[in-house]
């Protein structure tokens, strides 16, 4: 079995800065992607921002220049540092993997969910 934890979801003022953290325990044998989602009320999940094992980023266009996602594969972690955040920013931001599990199956993992609320 494999779980992933997030943090660091918040309530913040337009402008402002949040560090969302998560980090993947359990069964692993190794990842493939990490990412970050999110859901606003009302509207679909949608793919903020991605890394491969072999660090290559993905962002979504409302993001670039705002938000960094960083990744520590020893550790089966994954960051978004979001800086600059505007009231449409508001969402459930949700951890993402592809994980191996040790016994060689591949799942796909959901955190579950931090609420990121930026007032104007």
């Amino acid at each position: 079995q494999v779980q992933l934890g997030e943090s660091g979801g918040g309530l913040v003022q337009a402008g402002g800065s949040l560090r969302l953290s998560c980090a993947a325990s359990g069964s692993i044998y190794s990842i493939n992607a990490m990412g970050w989602y999110r859901q606003a009320p009302g509207k679909q999940r949608e793919l903020v921002a991605t890394t491969t094992r072999g660090g290559s980023t993905n962002y979504a266009d409302s993001v670039k220049g705002r938000f960094t996602i960083s990744r520590d594969s020893a550790k089966n972690t994954v960051d978004l540092q979001m800086n600059s955040l505007k009231p449409e920013d508001t969402a459930v931001y949700y951890c993402n993997a592809g994980v191996i599990t040790s016994t060689l199956w591949f799942l796909e993992v959901w955190g579950q969910g931090t609420l990121v609320t930026v007032s104007s």
